[in-house]
């Protein structure tokens, strides 16, 4: 283990190799770079090819673009802004002889979360154990990107061991919401997250266990895809867990547009790994009916959703049918089993390995609840559970507490068991009862939580846990923003009053500083999942566009953030 002063010389010495890397950017100009950072990634594709900008252009551009979001909100870790502008230039020879793209993400400058190996570069996740051991070949997702002419510039940062869902850790420090310092911007792949709402990459690649992609994009008001597990390689991006594949996870844009959200998968879909783990299923475009079945919740059973969160679901319920298609409330009987399972099996060795790797990293609150169980005696883990039944009234909080211990094999494999049968219950209890062909849902409760806020809350997270667990693909619409006006909670609500988590309920609603504050929160961004059944990604993502069309423009997608900045001047 690493000596306080030997930590912190690797934390002072990343930190500096990262400021100096940062120094190479020029200026961002308003007049000479707005064209392109406004841009989508297809679009920048499309002007290269017509010979209007060329790939430096446009790297010059989110290079100036990314430094300023770096600085304000602590995005980024590795900066590899010479290595870009070498590839943008071989680029650009190539393209001025041959007249030919180099693939479908021709010069387009992609950021990727940091547990996406790189040659040459470190892969540290927030950890300073991992410091100073660089890549010594590309992820097989980066290799792809590559070769599809894609030109990788930065890559993001991710909480501590990448299971939480805000944004902060020892080594590279904590990265805050674009739209609120105050704020997270969820996690873990936040980083990204908070990059692309600034117009500070073209699109970048993350992934997602838990919410992962979900919740940051979220927070951040872009957009994403969680795909269905299998149909994106995984093959080098170093995990916390090597060989936990209880719960698999996906790998999937984060963008500011379903149109580039699309062409990532157009360009990815079928391409085998070499390793032969993903499924090489091409990308197959679909044909929609002209009237869609929709179904739609406002709670997932567990913790009463804001007031925001409902409007959300609400406002995309009532655009949807005002282009004629049909939209069915339900109530979704399996997210609590689904979130039992989840926290059953991710606590099955107590978190000996994820929190292994910290090695002398002090852990951030943000792991506190969710490896708190594991870490205390039997008979002290079965007192809290009942005092949180008996005297608090939580059924549900205890239950979850008390499933966050070691397991056996036993007990592990019939977890595992129980996970596939919640997901047959899924498809015979949803999807064939009902005939949907999608699914319009919270993202979460809350709209946003404030830093360390996981480190009590971490439950919120069920409401993107329940789609990992029966692995559907998943898209992410921005629809709106907290308007104190409209987003107030009820004042005749009481915690726990329809049977969910009285606990939870009461750190997140009342009390003299409550987490739900519309007035506090006014202008974060509020999406909606939508989602699809396993393999049909593609249909998913025709479902965006159709979801996206009908909410009609609304203050999302490139360039979005001048709003912030103009009232920051004001």
């Amino acid at each position: 283990m690493r000596s306080a002063e030997q930590r912190n010389g690797i934390i002072t010495s990343k930190r500096n190799a990262r400021d100096k890397a940062l120094g190479f950017a020029s200026p961002y100009l308003v007049n000479d770079h707005d064209a392109y950072t406004e841009a989508t990634a297809s679009e920048i594709v499309q002007r290269i090819a017509k010979e209007e900008w060329t790939s430096s252009q446009v790297l010059e551009a989110y290079i100036a673009r990314s430094a300023m979001a770096q600085a304000e909100t602590n995005c980024l870790t590795e900066v590899l802004y010479e290595d870009a502008r070498k590839r943008a230039k071989e680029l650009d020879a190539e393209f001025a002889t041959t007249k030919t793209l180099r693939g479908p993400f021709h010069g387009v400058p992609f950021s990727v979360k940091d547990n996406y190996q790189i040659e040459g570069y470190d892969t540290t996740t927030g950890l300073t154990a991992w410091a100073n051991n660089p890549g010594k070949k590309d992820a097989c997702l980066v290799a792809q990107l590559r070769a599809a002419g894609a030109i990788i510039f930065v890559k993001t940062n991710v909480p501590q061991t990448m299971f939480a869902f805000e944004c902060s850790n020892p080594l590279w420090g904590r990265t805050t919401n674009p739209w609120n310092n105050k704020y997270t911007c969820g996690g873990s792949s936040g980083g990204e997250a908070a990059l692309l709402a600034m117009d500070g990459s073209a699109i970048g690649v993350g992934s997602d266990v838990g919410g992962s992609l979900r919740i940051p994009t979220s927070y951040c008001g872009i957009y994403s895809l969680k795909p269905t597990a299998e149909r994106i390689s995984s093959v080098g991006t170093p995990g916390i867990r090597p060989g936990f594949e209880a719960v698999r996870s996906s790998h999937g844009p984060l963008a500011r547009s379903v149109q580039d959200c699309e062409l990532f998968c157009k360009t990815i879909f079928g391409q085998k790994d070499s390793s032969h783990q993903n499924i090489p299923m091409p990308y197959q475009a679909v044909e929609l009916p002209s009237k869609l079945r929709f179904g739609y919740y406002l709670s997932d059973g567990m913790m009463e959703t804001s007031p925001v969160c409902k409007r959300a679901v609400l406002e995309t319920v009532s655009a949807l049918r005002k282009q004629g298609h049909e939209c069915i409330e339900f109530t979704s009987p399996l997210n609590r089993a689904a979130m039992e399972v989840f926290v059953a099996l991710a606590s099955s060795d107590g978190y000996k390995k994820m929190l292994s790797h910290l090695d002398s990293d002090p852990m951030e609150n943000s792991l506190f609840l969710v490896t708190l169980g594991p870490r205390l005696p039997s008979f002290v883990r079965k007192l809290a559970c009942w005092i949180a039944k008996t005297f608090l009234g939580d059924s549900l909080f205890s239950q979850l507490f008390s499933l966050a211990r070691e397991k056996s094999v036993t007990e592990f494999t019939d977890l595992t068991d129980q996970r596939n049968e919640i997901t047959a219950a899924w498809y015979e209890q949803i999807w064939d009862k009902y005939g949907f062909d999608g699914i319009i849902a919270p993202v979460q409760s809350l709209p946003v939580i404030p830093h360390g806020g996981s480190a009590y809350l971490s439950p919120l997270a069920a409401a993107t846990i329940i789609y990992n667990i029966v692995d559907s693909p998943v898209g992410i619409i921005p629809v709106t923003r907290v308007n104190p006006d409209t987003d107030q909670l009820s004042t005749d609500f009481v915690p726990g009053a329809s049977g969910q988590s009285k606990v939870l309920e009461s750190r997140m609603y009342l009390g003299k500083n409550p987490i739900y504050d519309p007035k506090a929160m006014e202008g974060i961004p509020v999406g909606v999942q939508l989602v699809g059944k396993k393999w049909e990604d593609e249909k998913v993502l025709a479902m965006m566009h159709v979801v996206d069309e009908a909410l009609g423009p609304r203050g999302f997608g490139p360039g979005s953030w001048k709003q912030r900045e103009k009232d920051s001047d004001s």
